[in-house]
């Protein structure tokens, strides 16, 4: 009997485990579960604080996404009436443009109001913010992947015309965001416009080398998109950029003139470490932010470059 007990508990200790992992990487129970915890989250301030982490840990947008995808497979049958279509395309849209593919939110919002009357309203709506997202963020200087076939894109020389396609991109979004005070939509404008001004750092930083003052220039945008975005989400990974490009500067000084040669100016070295250091020690002082760590070790590889400059010349 205690053998037969023991076999029993240990089949439903087995049966447990394996439905829990079931229900972390399995389809949800059904649609109106994932529906319910992605309209919970459609109204989040995603400018200001991180997505949301759905129970497996995942970006809750992306998980929504893929737990519909995956229930559209298992369910094929049971929805093959297509009662269920305008509910999917709304909520997978809902979805993709928090993910930034604002093009294909868009086709699915209006896939969800040409087959339902009591969505048409709302999906038509959102389809026309998100063509205009979708047109906004085509504007201007887009960032390339590095490590695409054949490599980034050469920028563009006109600095002139670059900045003035980013300041039209953020004008068109800053228009969209104070047309729609009560919506989502004006935290996804201020991700965007976000994104167009580190956009526009990044290019004066990689610029810099052929444009005259191209240091105080980038050093300059860099500070701008700090200041202006005190309250993001990102407002940490700003000042990390900052502190890092002072230490760049600092390395730069180092290899061109060498601590031990007579030209090397302590003035000028520490005013590039005095800046770095604080900035660093700020970030490090957020607990339970990944930038923290980062911003502390990348404060000791500084603090041990500094270890070769003889104590004389640089006071630590």
């Amino acid at each position: 009997m205690a053998v037969l007990c023991l076999l029993v508990g240990s089949t439903g200790c087995q049966t447990f485990s394996k439905k829990r992992v079931e229900a972390i990487y399995g389809p949800s129970e059904g649609i109106l579960e994932t529906v319910s915890v992605l309209r919970r989250h459609v109204p989040d301030d995603t400018y200001r604080f991180p997505p949301a982490q759905d129970f497996s840990g995942r970006n809750v947008y992306r998980a929504s996404l893929l737990r519909l995808e995956n229930l559209e497979r298992a369910e094929a049958e049971a929805m093959r009436s297509g009662y269920m279509d305008p509910v999917l395309h709304f909520a997978k849209a809902r979805a993709l443009e928090r993910l930034r593919a604002f093009e294909l939110a868009s086709q699915h919002y209006r896939e969800s109001a040409r087959i339902s009357n009591s969505l048409r309203g709302e999906a038509a709506e959102s389809a026309a913010l998100c063509d205009r997202l979708a047109a906004a963020t085509r504007v201007g200087l887009p960032l390339t992947d590095p490590l695409s076939e054949g490599g980034p894109s050469p920028l563009p020389l006109d600095v002139e015309e670059v900045r003035l396609s980013l300041d039209e991109r953020v004008a068109q979004l800053s228009i969209l965001e104070s047309e729609v005070p009560e919506s989502h939509y004006r935290f996804i404008a201020r991700e965007e416009i976000e994104r167009a001004d580190v956009t526009r750092a990044s290019y004066f930083v990689a610029m810099r080398a052929i444009l005259p003052d191209g240091s105080l220039l980038a050093l300059q945008e860099l500070q701008r998109v700090a200041s202006r975005h005190g309250g993001s989400k990102n407002r940490l990974r700003h000042l990390l950029r900052l502190a890092d490009f002072y230490v760049l500067l600092a390395h730069e000084y180092l290899l061109a003139v060498p601590a031990e040669s007579l030209d090397f100016d302590p003035a000028k070295f520490s005013e590039l470490s005095d800046a770095a250091i604080p900035l660093y020690e700020l970030v490090a002082g957020h607990d339970g932010r990944p930038e923290k760590l980062e911003a502390t070790r990348k404060l000791e590889a500084f603090l041990a470059l500094t270890l070769g400059i003889d104590a004389d010349r640089f006071d630590r």
